[in-house]
């Protein structure tokens, strides 16, 4: 009986992923459209659309940084219809960033694989006249306070990241957060805030253009967009490598037949040389891991930022 039951059992997998999907699959990004998440997500949902035969959907849900959209997926049902673009935030720091959220991204979502990842890059107004990255370091020593530095939120990537800058270098800068990218790479263009960490494909027309003066990358080499700025390993700051991401996750409980056969057609589309082509001209190295390799990336990042947001006290509340 046991053995017939366990057949049975096998046979019901099996027919789950041959089945898998008989309907149009939801692709959720928590970000408007136009962002460098809904580039991401929408690169994968085409490839994942001509896989599995069935119309992907992107669906933009907005707001409180990208809490509502992931919410929306942790609460839905686990079948395999709807997917979810998360990133650095809602995955793993704004757990510590808020009081509270509707959701445990540990404990609601499956990851399925990290799909790229893209380092920021620190840029600075001409008009200081810093030409380096040790330059910038010796500058703000010396002029405490005299730096403001634009973030696009409390709490982003672009502020936690200065925040690790200023403890590792013992400097201090003045914070300026902006709801969003746009409001803060306008002022910094109109001269009111002296420097930003930002994802290079925001900024890097701009520092081509004189505009800006980009003194490092984020990663422990340099990026192929900006092959002329140094990373942060080559300056002596290995430790300040930061990293934007973007992974896909799928709501806790998902059949592990359809999570095995999401991410089976994940990874083949996102190494296709059309998809890395196409996010490599964007400052992106397509990552296409597997599950428990996105897992426990998921828990280092959530460690290591944590221990930057407790020290500098920052919140998003």
């Amino acid at each position: 009986m046991r053995w017939a039951l366990l057949a049975l059992f096998f046979a019901s997998l099996a027919a789950t992923a041959q089945s898998y999907p008989l309907r149009p699959v939801r692709l959720v990004v928590p970000f408007p459209p136009g962002s460098t998440p809904d580039i991401v997500g929408r690169t994968l949902g085409s490839s994942l659309q001509e896989a599995l035969g069935q119309p992907v959907v992107v669906e933009n849900r907005t707001g409180a940084g990208g809490n509502i959209g992931t919410e929306v997926v942790a609460k839905a049902p686990a079948d395999g219809y709807t997917l979810l673009i998360g990133i650095n935030g809602p995955i793993a720091t704004n757990k510590y960033l808020y009081s509270s959220l509707p959701y445990d991204a540990e404990k609601d979502l499956a990851p399925i694989s990290l799909l790229a990842s893209a380092p920021q890059m620190l840029v600075v107004v001409p008009e200081l006249k810093l030409d380096s990255f040790r330059a910038f370091i010796e500058y703000a020593r010396a002029n405490p306070g005299r730096i403001s530095y634009a973030s696009v939120g409390s709490g982003s990537a672009s502020h936690l990241t200065m925040e690790l800058l200023k403890s590792e270098a013992k400097l201090y800068a003045v914070h300026i957060p902006y709801r969003g990218f746009p409001p803060a790479v306008t002022d910094m263009l109109a001269g009111n805030i002296h420097a930003m960490f930002a994802i290079i494909p925001g900024v890097l027309p701009h520092v081509k253009a004189g505009k800006m003066r980009a003194l490092a990358v984020t990663a422990l080499k340099r990026s192929a967009v900006a092959p002329d700025v140094p990373s942060v390993a080559e300056l002596g700051y290995p430790q300040l490598e930061s990293l934007a991401w973007i992974g896909l996750l799928a709501p806790a409980g998902t059949p592990p037949d359809v999570l095995a056969r999401l991410s089976g057609e994940t990874m083949r589309g996102m190494r296709s040389a059309e998809t890395r082509e196409l996010l490599g001209r964007q400052g992106f190295d397509v990552v296409a891991s597997t599950p428990a390799d996105f897992q426990r990336w998921i828990r280092a990042e959530s460690v290591k930022w944590a221990r930057v947001i407790r020290a500098s006290g920052a919140t998003a509340d």
